[in-house]
């Protein structure tokens, strides 16, 4: 790819991402956090909420998701963490430019070190940070499924309200659904006029199989359709949407 297309898809891409949001998406994401406190009711003696944010396939939107979701809710005033815990494909580090070691799988690796090595501020908010997915190792299921894994992010719940983990598609490779576990809920990224109805089932019923919780399902690129919804509508008209946990179900 021309070096003047790298730098015009790198801007475009930012125009999507956190305080660059214009004001529909940044009302949107709003909606998804307030959703997500309905969902996860509670406050802070109940310690950190911890969530997945995953799709079916690859492009679906779900790390420019869990970026702004995290934003969101750091703009609140609570103390929030971003994981990057996609490790084959990772986009985080990227997305926050910077380099992806030291990070997650290096955590994960060397047991004795310690884990806040990996967690990096923004230069956003001072309550925001984020871990990137670190070096790329052979084996990532295995390194998300360890007791190393469940050690590390208790040692992060005790410093965050709120953890927002990027996993990969669930329909590609198992990863999300062996940190499910782990997870206090996942949301599902689609997206309009991209995902086929008959990934997000199989998405969906590997969930299940799973017993991972399914907090809700948030759809990506929706065409802001001025015309059918009104003059409210066009002003107020979210690119983002969110449905509860039963809207999968209620579709097949």
């Amino acid at each position: 790819m021309p070096k003047n297309k790298e730098t015009a898809t790198a801007a475009q891409q930012r125009k999507m991402l956190h305080k660059n949001l214009s004001f529909q998406a940044a009302e949107a994401y709003k909606l998804l956090r307030t959703n997500l406190q309905f969902t996860l009711p509670g406050d802070d003696e109940d310690g950190c909420r911890v969530i997945g944010i995953t799709s079916s396939i690859h492009g679906e939107g779900k790390s420019t998701t869990a970026v702004n979701l995290s934003y969101t809710l750091a703009e609140t005033g609570k103390r929030v963490l971003l994981i990057d815990g996609d490790m084959r494909l990772p986009s985080i580090g990227k997305k926050m430019e910077v380099q992806n070691a030291p990070g997650l799988s290096n955590a994960l690796a060397a047991s004795g070190s310690d884990v806040k090595i990996a967690i990096r501020p923004s230069n956003v908010f001072e309550n925001w940070h984020f871990v990137t997915s670190g070096d790329i190792p052979p084996n990532p299921s295995e390194l998300l499924g360890s007791r190393r894994m469940q050690s590390v992010l208790k040692a992060m719940t005790k410093e965050f309200d709120y953890i927002v983990i990027d996993l990969p598609p669930v329909n590609v490779v198992s990863d999300a659904l062996v940190v499910s576990s782990l997870l206090d809920g996942m949301l599902v990224v689609v997206r309009e006029n991209y995902t086929e109805r008959k990934e997000l089932r199989a998405c969906i019923r590997q969930l299940n199989l799973s017993d991972a919780k399914v907090l809700g399902i948030v759809m990506s690129n929706v065409r802001d359709d001025h015309k059918r919804y009104g003059k409210y509508r066009k002003k107020y008209y979210s690119k983002y949407r969110y449905w509860d946990r039963e809207t999968p179900q209620a579709e097949n």
